[in-house]
């Protein structure tokens, strides 16, 4: 991952814990983010759902067991042939071996549930099915090619259950030119989609299916919608794919080009649906607006996701828009995968929880890299955030494993209250947003895993308290004076792990004394370039901390199970290392061959070396 790996991090955070990983026993009390849950009203400017509060879930079958079941697609691949019944397609005539499909002109209505094999062309023409049969209808297209003028060429109107099945070796394609509901009385009346079925949709398959979009959405399923497999390429005026009720995608390959959202699940009347699941699959995806977008719970079991949002990280989109990379107004949950985003507001979205256990996650963002209005709980993956306006946000915090990096223009990571969803126009330092801090109390939790943050406002900033119990902290702090690399309203107990941060000096903070774990901060008379190395050296001249800063310093902050009280120090700066990480931590022991900069001996939890000018704790 980028800008440093698993590995190397975690040797760095093996090496410098070896001489001491018994030296101290330190409290954890909040082992994991239930003991942490934030619980508000989150509210989305871009629904109209009403206001919910949900409690965080760690899992997706968590998740899943509050929702709605998917229609059963597993005979969607079994039929008799003896009984399937062959319509051909063209212009001229159109034939057809069963009493239950009726001709006119070239529209073909389906009244009865069956196997129905479709071949050949329409220039203008559709296919509909209209029955009240409780069976399966299955709509096998073996090289179709179909355009309607006038409404849906595939029009699903009437059904207990429909599959699509893409036939072995085919390519088929799809087109329309208006949105035939622009002229609906009602809703419910007429197509909003190329493929349009208000009944359960499923589509499998090893084919292929072409949808040019050209009045509204690619594909709709205004009950549920299901894809299990096949080669789907979608070009909309508005939405990809649609699943009213849910939309669940277990596998093919998916490119999505939408002016509209990706995917989208939007039944906001009942809490069980309107959900998201991805449990595989290969999706590109360029959308003007969300890439996608829940209104209750987004679900990603694994797959391999490419998304663009409304233009990318460096876009401006509209007041009213919303051009996030995956959203969700209930749980975001990311079970594993390989995502990549690149959204013009946020790349991942909860207007309530976020939970990532797994998966390579690369992100660019024109607002924050990850944002939940009440919960953020990291239990594992590799997320770097390569551009971001603020790198993580939410109320509650809690980084329980896994390997992360970030940029931000402001804040690192932003524990506070306010409705993140509320951002619009969008872009990188345009984050016009509302970030009014509503009355309440915000923590962020670090107890594993690594946190690298390159900040150019405050580092870790929490409006409200921060507790490390364990894990790897640096921060490449601000470099101006009204922020800091530490800033925190509440308190910061310290009680575990290994914490550098560099920056400022105006607002520089240290840990507080209800720490367990030793901390100095140093204080520099004048700023310290870039890239020049400090080193803090036992009274055996081993190093216990090697690292070089990003930008300029004037302040640093050191805390590790190495750093003891009633043992004096010296600290190095300058000299040469053998290796170089990205991260800016080295794993090397060895006197770089530095200036002594000043001495200190280690006589309280925190201890102040140099002239401080940041705010007292």
């Amino acid at each position: 991952m980028k800008p440093f790996t698993r590995a190397l991090i975690t040797s760095m955070l093996v090496a410098i814990l070896a001489a001491c990983a018994n030296s101290q026993t330190t409290s954890n009390s909040n082992p994991t983010s239930s003991n942490s849950q934030a619980v508000v009203s989150a509210t989305s400017a871009t629904t109209t759902s009403p206001t919910v509060v949900v409690p965080t879930v760690e899992s997706i079958d968590e998740a899943l067991a509050t929702k709605a079941t998917p229609h059963d697609t597993s005979a969607d691949l079994a039929w008799d042939t003896a009984e399937l019944v062959e319509i051909k397609l063209s212009d001229s005539t159109i034939t057809a071996s069963s009493p239950n499909v009726k001709v006119e002109g070239t529209t073909v209505t389906i009244s009865a549930a069956g196997t129905y094999q479709l071949s050949g062309s329409l220039s203008d023409g559709q296919i509909i099915v209209d029955t009240t049969d409780n069976d399966l209808v299955r709509l096998i297209l073996n090289g179709v090619t179909i355009h309607s003028s006038t409404s849906a060429p595939i029009a699903i109107m009437q059904a207990e259950q429909v599959a699509v099945i893409l036939a072995d070796g085919s390519q088929n394609t799809l087109s329309d030119t208006i949105d035939a509901s622009a002229n609906a009385t009602t809703e419910e009346d007429l197509p909003n989609a190329t493929l349009y079925s208000k009944a359960d949709l499923a589509i499998d398959g090893t084919g292929s299916l072409t949808i040019q979009a050209n009045g509204n959405d690619g594909i709709t399923g205004k009950d549920g919608l299901v894809i299990n497999s096949g080669t789907i390429d979608i070009s909309a005026v508005d939405d990809g794919l649609r699943g009213k009720d849910y939309l669940v995608v277990n596998g093919g390959t998916i490119s999505i080009n939408a002016q509209g959202d990706g995917l989208t699940a939007d039944n906001e009347e009942d809490p069980t649906k309107g959900y998201i699941s991805i449990t595989g699959g290969t999706f590109t995806i360029n959308a003007g607006g969300d890439g996608l977008s829940a209104v209750t719970d987004l679900l990603i079991d694994t797959g391999d996701l490419t998304i663009s949002a409304g233009g990318g990280s460096s876009a401006s989109v509209s007041a009213d828009a919303s051009a996030k990379g995956l959203k969700a107004g209930q749980n975001l949950v990311i079970a594993d995968g390989t995502i990549t985003i690149d959204a013009a507001e946020d790349a991942l979205h909860s207007d309530s929880n976020v939970t990532i256990n797994a998966g390579t996650i690369n992100l660019a963002a024109g607002d924050d890299g990850v944002h939940a209005d009440a919960n953020l709980t990291i239990n594992g993956g590799d997320l770097a955030i390569s551009t971001s306006y603020e790198g993580l946000e939410s109320a509650v915090i809690t980084i329980n494993d896994g390997a992360i990096s970030l940029v931000a223009q402001d804040d690192g990571v932003n524990v506070a209250g306010g409705d993140g969803s509320s951002m619009q126009g969008g872009g990188m330092g345009r984050p016009n947003r509302n970030d009014s801090f509503a009355a309440g109390t915000y923590f962020l939790y670090i107890n594993g895993g690594t946190l690298v943050v390159n900040a150019a406002g405050d580092g870790l900033d929490a409006n409200g308290s921060i507790e490390m119990n364990g894990g790897l902290v640096l921060v490449h702090g601000p470099t101006e004076q009204m922020n800091g690399a530490l800033d925190y309203d509440g308190g910061f107990a310290l009680n575990g792990g290994i914490l550098v941060a560099t920056g400022s000096a105006g607002m520089a903070q240290a840990p507080d004394t209800s720490s367990t774990q030793a901390s100095v901060l140093i204080n520099y008379s004048s700023a310290q370039a870039a890239g020049n190395l400090v080193q803090i050296l036992d009274q055996s001249g081993k190093a216990i901390v090697s690292f070089t800063p990003s930008k300029q310093y004037q302040t640093l902050v050191f805390s590790s199970p190495e750093l003891q009280q009633g043992a004096s120090y010296t600290i190095n700066s300058g000299g040469s290392l053998q290796t170089h990480s990205a991260s800016g931590l080295s794993s090397e022991t060895a006197n770089a061959g530095g200036t002594a900069y000043a001495s200190f001996s280690v006589s309280d939890i925190v201890t102040q070396v140099g002239q401080r000018m940041g705010r007292q704790r």
